[in-house]
């Protein structure tokens, strides 16, 4: 068999790898250009950068705030919905439920419907239902959290559902016997072993969360204005500041390359966790 030159293969990939990240250098060229070489013939080579986009925005004190909303929100979301998708992919697998795969299925049925659908329902929950005196959900942070748990949550069942199935039961019954209680299970026993597959959970959500733009411009004015939602604050009448919108975009990317970061050795062997079976 005649051998492969592996210089094809690092050839091709360069080749896709440029072609894919593009974009974001682009995105970075255009958020180190004034506003006067922006609507000249564009350079693709990056020279004589102007950093003052950069300095506008982080001078901002209402883009700070509203990249803060952005943390908080898709960092609670996240935490949120990999417990509790946890705690039901667990009751799910271990207990024998009528209807097991229905429920299954009809927590996914959530994700696979348009958010525009939940628009109306949830600002009448958030105005209308859940208030307490004058305080009422809508532009809140914690409310902001428990709507994505609308999509996000069916999303961390489904994917923590291979996960948690893939362990033996025969290592819960082997702690019962040893006198471990149910909690003890739970937390000590399958917790500690789903940790690849909570990784990739937590990583997912919370960058649904931290990307998402529809409900967080309908359902919020400003104390819980997110980050995506305040590029639209630049485009006006009298013009797009493109320059500041590109910045902008390139802080959006900063906190998911970190989180990235941070987790990424679990995301391969949490995505495979589970799914060949001896």
């Amino acid at each position: 068999m005649k051998k492969q030159n592996p210089y094809v293969g690092i050839i091709f990939w360069t080749l896709v790898s440029f072609l894919t990240l593009f974009p974001v250098y682009w995105l970075f060229v255009i958020s180190v250009k004034p506003a006067v070489q922006l609507f000249s013939t564009p350079g693709v080579w990056l020279t004589d950068p102007y950093w003052g986009n950069y300095a506008k925005v982080w001078g901002d004190r209402l883009l700070r705030s509203y990249m803060l909303n952005s943390i908080i929100i898709s960092t609670g979301n996240a935490f949120l919905c990999t417990i509790l998708g946890f705690f039901a992919c667990y009751a799910l697998s271990r207990f024998k439920m009528a209807g097991k795969e229905s429920i299954f299925f009809w927590t996914i049925t959530n994700r696979m419907a348009p958010p525009a659908v939940f628009l109306l329902p949830l600002f009448l929950l958030m105005t209308q239902v859940y208030t307490i005196g004058e305080w009422r959900l809508l532009d809140t942070r914690i409310g902001m959290i428990l709507v994505y748990c609308t999509f996000n949550l069916p999303f961390a069942i489904w994917t923590l559902r291979p996960t948690v199935e893939g362990i033996p039961r025969e290592l819960d019954e082997a702690a019962f016997v040893d006198g471990a209680s149910p909690w003890q299970v739970v937390t000590e026993v399958v917790f500690p072993l789903c940790r690849p597959g909570l990784a990739v959970t937590l990583i997912l959500t919370w960058v649904f969360a931290w990307n998402e733009y529809l409900l967080a411009a309908t359902l919020t004015n400003f104390n819980a204005r997110t980050l995506t939602t305040g590029l639209s604050e630049y485009v006006t009448s009298t013009g797009t500041e493109w320059g500041i919108m590109a910045t902008i975009s390139v802080f959006t990317l900063i906190p998911a390359l970190i989180v990235f970061g941070l987790v990424q050795k679990h995301i391969v062997a949490g995505l495979t966790f589970g799914a060949v079976k001896g």
